[in-house]
Order: structure tokens, then C-alpha cells, then sequence
């Protein structure tokens, strides 16, 4: 959800009809980029294999056998079932859509009731196959919508989706039970970030329509502007050496720190530090896809919205709002706001921790080339960042008719937005517009956050 896109409800698979503008990015383009997204889940999915697929790393997510059907399911359903004469399948409806379960809601199916893993695989290669007969024709074909979004632009969506889950799958591959090595500590500081004073101006939030030729979500519409009031936010994320200081301290025992949902969710819990640390050996370790390591400190803290809030007040500070994000990422000294932090060269690794780069997280003041005209470092890549920004339309917003409730179910005020990008984010979704969301107590994604002082 990047974004956990399992969480979403249904779609209206639709018709391409009439004469529209194609989107700028070519068939061509798009069909190698679905190849790349595939060969990324497929990989990861590879990993799954070695431990065990009927495993559920997470009480609020499917098992991971449903990931196995659910990415070839989605694309099928989405963009060929309507062209298609192929009878449904069973595993079409079985793998369509994810939950995001609230409350005591948790999942209860058992492993018995899913399918084999070599019924799954056969389902996978004969979907896979007959879509990939089917995209030529469809993109290739005149049939776009002058209301509805052509079938390039369907694609991408489908590929945006599947890229998504690759973060979904990165952070179950994390809290997976499968065994890692114990690896020796990193070279390491203990980062003290600094608070950057960033002038009064204007942000400007989401993105304009275009006819479909360039794609984008729901939720990223429409743009307009908000006027952000002078403030100072930390020049990086809140690290680990920083946030140890926080649980050293008490703030997990000290109510004043939380909100009075947050503290019932803390205590009924048991949190006392965040899901990505473990006790050991008298000190910490953090636990990765792959091994333990002894608590990087220069790394960001991955932690809840919860338990970003909570060490927020204990700064005397706040969480920033999705306006103030952004003033601070995309904003200049001169009024003119820039597509990405640094300005507008296309992402890079120098530019930050992003794109399957690398699944160890990196120091919070790595990458000073991804820095924006404030020298805030760090914005994309490394974590997606919490807001104290409800999830919520943007002004003008509509639901994309082909998946209806993909945004507008989740707003609900109990689903925060976040900004950014973490290791395992597609440099796709650092477009400026992009928005995640996430539930406040749900502590298992790459996220991190910074905190902010009005003044």
C-alpha cells in the first residue's frame, strides 16, 4: 500500500469503448514493466517457498498462499475477463480481493481451506498465459472510453497493484517464521537529528486530470492548493537510537504519551517497542527479511502511527500534516514547487533507499543528494513517513468507476496517509501526488516518520 493493496475492496471490471487520447507511456513500455513487476513478486513469492505458504506472518492478513493467486487473479479480472470468452474460474473469484480487518474482525480460515500449491501454480500459468495473448489486442486496439480509461491505462493500474504487493509481500517475508542467520553489528552512529525551519507557503496537494494519459489513482485527485504556515521539521527521520531513547526513558509505560485509543490498543497489547525490535542477549536486535542484527541505531524506526504520536509528544512535538510533508519535500525558496525533493531528475540511488535497491534499510542521513531546497534528507526511500493527516478525498474527488471502492472505503477516519517511500517502493510510486494509507495501530509496515514544531 508501498500501499497494501490486499486491504481493498471490490472492482467493476469494464468495457473499453468510443475514442480517448492513449495514455503517454507506450505498449511497449508498460508490457516490459509488467514483466519487471512479476519477476519482483515472483522472487519474492520464491522466497515464501522456502518456508511455508500456508503460513499467516500477520493476525490481519491473508495467508501467503493467497498472494500466490491474487496478483494473476487481480490482473485477469481487471482487464481481461470482460474481452475474454474463458468460463470463470473458481480461483478468478476465490483470489479477487484482500481484507483489512478492524477491530477483533481478524481473519479465521484455516489452511485446510485453500487450495494446493500446485492447483495455485497451474491456475497462475494458465492465467498469466492467456492474459499476456490478450494485452496485445486490447492495447493495440482503438476501442478507449472517452468516460472510461483506455486499456493502457487499466494496465498500469494493474502493474501499480502488483508492485504494491511487493512491499505487502516484503513486510510478511519480515514477520515470517522462516529461520535467519545472526549476523554481527554494522557500523553504526547514533544519529541526533536537528530541526530545519522551513518558511510559509503554499503546498500543493494531489494532481490534475488529464483524459487518461498519465496514470494515477483515485485519490490523487484533484489538485489544489493549501497554504502551510512557517514550521520546523526534523532534518531526518527519527532513528533508532533516537526512538531507543524513547523506550529507555518509559514512554511505552508513561500514558501522557499516548492518546487515550492508543494507549487501550498499547496496553491491551502488551507493546512495549516496536515490532521490528526483539530483546536479546541484554540489549536489542532488529529482525529483517533475511537476519538479525544488532540494533542499527543510525536506522529509522519503523514503528505504528501510534507509537510515532506517542514519541512525538514526548519531543514536544507533532507529526506533520500531509500539507506540511509536503511544503517541506517539494517546496523552494522561491515559490516554485519541484516534482521531487531534489528537483527533477528522474529518481536514483543516489537519491535515496528505494526500488528494491537494497532490503536492509540505510543510515537516516545517507543519500544528501536526495536533500530538498530546505536540506530536508531522506523524504523518499528508507520508510514511508506517518502524517497526522486523516485519510480522506481530496477536493473533487471521484471513484474510479472500473474499482469504486479502491480510496473511498477507507475513508473512515481510522486510516492515516503517509508520504514517501520505503527500500521495497517502485520509484513508480514517488510520484508527488502518491498516497498510502494505513490503520494507526498497525505496526508491521516500512514506516517511519519526523516529527514537526509549529512556530
Amino acid at each position: 500500500m508501498p500501499v497494501d493493496v490486499s486491504r481493498h475492496g471490490g472492482f467493476r471490471p469494464i468495457r473499453m469503448l468510443s475514442s480517448a487520447p492513449a495514455p503517454t507511456v507506450s505498449s511497449r513500455e508498460s508490457l516490459a514493466r509488467l514483466g519487471r513487476a512479476r519477476r519482483i513478486t515472483d522472487a519474492l513469492l520464491g522466497r515464501a517457498r522456502a518456508g511455508d505458504l500456508y503460513e499467516r506472518p500477520i493476525p490481519e492478513r491473508h495467508r501467503l498462499i493467497f498472494y500466490l493467486g491474487h496478483l494473476d487473479a487481480f490482473e485477469w479480472n481487471l482487464l481481461a475477463a470482460p474481452e475474454s470468452s474463458r468460463r470463470a474460474e473458481p480461483l478468478d473469484a476465490l483470489f479477487a480481493f484482500g481484507i483489512d480487518p478492524l477491530g477483533s474482525g481478524l481473519p479465521d480460515d484455516t489452511a485446510g481451506d485453500w487450495p494446493s500449491v500446485a492447483r495455485v501454480d497451474a491456475y497462475v500459468t494458465s492465467t498469466r498465459r492467456r492474459l499476456d495473448a490478450l494485452l496485445p489486442v486490447l492495447l493495440g486496439s482503438d476501442r478507449y472510453g472517452g468516460d472510461a480509461p483506455p486499456a493502457a491505462f487499466l494496465l498500469e493500474a494493474a502493474i501499480e497493484h502488483r508492485l504494491m504487493h511487493a512491499e505487502t509481500l516484503a513486510y510478511l517475508l519480515n514477520r515470517s517464521a522462516s529461520a535467519r542467520p545472526y549476523r554481527d553489528a554494522l557500523p553504526a552512529r547514533d544519529v541526533v537529528s536537528a530541526f530545519v525551519r522551513i518558511p510559509g507557503g503554499v503546498a500543493t496537494l494531489g494532481r490534475r486530470r488529464d483524459g487518461w494519459r498519465t496514470f494515477g489513482w483515485d485519490n490523487e485527485y484533484e489538485a489544489h492548493e493549501v497554504a502551510v504556515d512557517a514550521f520546523e521539521i526534523g532534518r531526518c527521520m527519527v532513528s533508532n537510537g533516537e526512538f531507543l531513547r524513547f523506550v529507555e526513558a518509559g514512554g511505552y509505560e508513561d500514558p501522557a504519551c499516548w492518546s487515550v485509543e492508543d494507549w487501550r490498543w498499547r496496553t491491551g497489547r502488551g507493546i512495549a517497542h516496536p515490532s521490528f525490535w526483539e530483546r536479546f542477549a541484554g540489549g536489542w536486535r532488529q529482525r529483517t527479511l533475511s537476519e538479525y542484527l544488532p540494533l542499527p541505531l543510525d536506522w529509522p524506526a519503523y514503528v505504528s502511527h501510534a507509537e510515532a504520536a506517542a514519541y512525538a509528544r514526548w519531543m514536544h512535538a507533532s507529526l506533520p500534516t500531509e500539507a506540511q510533508w509536503h511544503r517541506a519535500a517539494y517546496g523552494s525558496l522561491h515559490g516554485r514547487e519541484r516534482p521531487y525533493p531534489w528537483g527533477t531528475d528522474a529518481p536514483a540511488a543516489c537519491h535515496g533507499n528505494f526500488g528494491f535497491h537494497d532490503e536492509r534499510p540505510h543510515a537516516v542521513d545517507a543519500h544528501p543528494q536526495g536533500d530538498s531546497a530546505f536540506h530536508v534528507r531522506g523524504l523518499l526511500g528508507n520508510g514511508w513517513e506517518w502524517t497526522a493527516t486523516t485519510f480522506a478525498p481530496l477536493p473533487g474527488f471521484e471513484a474510479f468507476a472500473f474499482y469504486p471502492g479502491y480510496s473511498a472505503d477507507f475513508f473512515d477516519d481510522r486510516h492515516y496517509v503517509l508520504k514517501g517511500g520505503g527500500p521495497f517502493t517502485d520509484a513508480a510510486l514517488l510520484r508527488r501526488p502518491f498516497r498510502n494509507w494505513f490503520q494507526p495501530h498497525y505496526p508491521y509496515v516500512h514506516a517511519g516518520f519526523r516529527c514537526v514544531r509549529n512556530r
